[in-house]
């Protein structure tokens, strides 16, 4: 796919880089419908969770144009190729538009990877029209290993990679945002998550590569007043 549009935009439409996100176990089906009014509010780039919510998203969002997005092999990404797939299936076909998979690190480390490109490629063809974003949990990688899981993605047919699930041992950082996007060029997108909680931190991940950003402070961030950095 060619360089996400989000990229055009100016820092003053960071809500369209924004994927509004509650992925906590303990989240509720109030915060869940709280989360659906706050991103049709500020008008998000979509509103992000847990496949157990995508029918009750879809269809608080069905009379906006914001897709669901929703989680597959999450957060750990070491499930059966078969299961993952799967998942992403049935979510496809309740209503969520965008998929965020995790892949599988310990194969990637293993040296594994054709596993890892069926992994995603398994993933890709199951979720239909929906774009699908592949995790790589970047604080578990060294530079070769992520940009070794960019190419992989790329070869599989993924639309975007995306740095962490925000439970690991660390997030986003622009070091890594930079990393993938030279390795992806214009081909993919590249979405920073984890621990971005701050307008400044959005705004250097951007200036870094990323097109879209994780986060659920997204609200925080785009209502910070503006610095004469941010114009």
């Amino acid at each position: 796919m060619a360089a996400d549009e989000d990229m055009q935009n100016s820092y003053h439409d960071l809500n369209t880089f924004i994927d509004h996100t509650a992925l906590k176990a303990h989240t509720t089906r109030r915060e869940i419908e709280e989360l659906c009014r706050e991103t049709q509010m500020y008008n998000f780039a979509s509103v992000c969770v847990n496949s157990s919510w995508v029918p009750l998203c879809a269809k608080l969002m069905q009379d906006s144009k914001i897709p669901v997005c929703t989680v597959v092999g999450f957060p750990l990404g070491s499930a059966l190729s078969k299961a993952k797939a799967e998942e992403a299936r049935l979510a496809h076909e309740l209503g969520a538009q965008e998929i965020d998979m995790v892949l599988n690190v310990g194969r990637l480390r293993s040296g594994e990877f054709d596993a890892v490109r069926e992994d995603i490629a398994a993933v890709v063809q199951a979720s239909g029209s929906s774009h699908v974003k592949v995790i790589l949990e970047t604080c578990w990688l060294n530079d070769e290993e992520k940009a070794q899981a960019c190419q992989l993605a790329m070869e599989a047919g993924a639309h975007y990679v995306k740095t962490s699930t925000g439970f690991g041992a660390g997030g986003a950082t622009v070091q890594d945002v930079a990393l993938m996007r030279r390795v992806v060029g214009s081909k993919l997108g590249v979405k920073a998550s984890g621990g971005i909680r701050c307008r400044e931190d959005a705004i250097k991940m951007i200036e870094a590569g990323a097109s879209r950003l994780g986060t659920s402070a997204g609200i925080a961030i785009v209502a910070a007043p503006e610095t004469g950095n941010a114009a």
